[in-house]
């Protein structure tokens, strides 16, 4: 059987992949930040793990997640989040975006299991090398759960071939240096890295990290299989708090229609 993420990517000729953090501005609203997000043109959510030290996220998301944290923000309730979300929704698919410390301490099978039951397609952990996850994916691998890696702008040829062989769901290019949210966008050199990461994988590849509007978007569609959109929902939410879902629903349909 064809999981939801594959399933998703056959039909959808360019997917948009919408970032929130799970809890902010609280639970309840996430649930309806996620029933717009689907609602509206976007493909696969990507849901962010509050943690308390978010190295790989700018300020944007950083503040985000501080929210979160703040508002005693568990893994355990993004589980369940998920859990709600799919009460309504069983076809969009999730993937959780986060650091591995949350799932470290929760243990690699009880979150697998507990991954399962929620009906999570996916685990990006940003700060887990490729050469130390074997533990984790084998406790990923019994339930379906795809392994999705981030590939960077100074990832060696050497090692894109390593993830490229054990990734899973899809392969999330950064399409720049830095933080989550910056600015400087290279679309040339975004395409010229996506081509060389399709030397080595089937998978398909989304691109994400400074991508701000639909214009930005439809470049990089042009090159990639999915666009990954983030700081700029964060921030539409932090701009809204509680009435941020229709904004949110409404900058998800715009820029779906900049990448068909």
């Amino acid at each position: 059987m064809m999981s939801r993420l594959a399933e998703t990517f056959a039909n959808t000729p360019k997917a948009l992949i919408s970032y929130i953090t799970a809890g902010d501005p609280d639970l309840p609203t996430s649930v309806s930040l996620m029933h717009a997000l689907a609602e509206n043109g976007t493909d696969i959510i990507e849901l962010g793990v509050p943690f308390s030290d978010p190295m790989a996220d700018g300020a944007v998301i950083q503040r985000a997640t501080q929210r979160a944290v703040d508002k005693g923000v568990s893994l355990q309730n993004v589980l369940n989040l998920v859990a709600q979300f799919r009460e309504k929704n069983k076809k969009t698919p999730v993937i959780l975006m986060g650091y591995l410390n949350p799932i470290y301490r929760m243990g690699y099978e009880n979150f697998a299991a507990k991954a399962k039951a929620a009906d999570i397609d996916g685990v990006l952990t940003v700060d887990c090398p490729v050469d130390e996850i074997d533990a984790f994916s084998g406790c990923l691998k019994p339930f379906d759960i795809a392994n999705i890696f981030l590939i960077a702008p100074t990832t060696s040829e050497q090692r894109i071939q390593t993830i490229a062989h054990i990734a899973q769901g899809f392969i999330y290019y950064v399409s720049l240096k830095g933080v989550t949210g910056s600015k400087a966008l290279n679309v040339a050199e975004v395409k010229q890295r996506v081509e060389l990461i399709k030397k080595y994988t089937d998978l398909p590849i989304a691109v994400g990290f400074g991508i701000k509007n639909p214009d930005d978007a439809r470049q990089i569609a042009q090159c990639a299989d999915a666009v990954v959109v983030g700081s700029r929902f964060v921030e539409t939410i932090e701009e809204n708090g509680k009435k941020a879902v229709t904004a949110v629903g409404k900058l998800s349909g715009s820029l779906k229609a900049a990448i068909v």
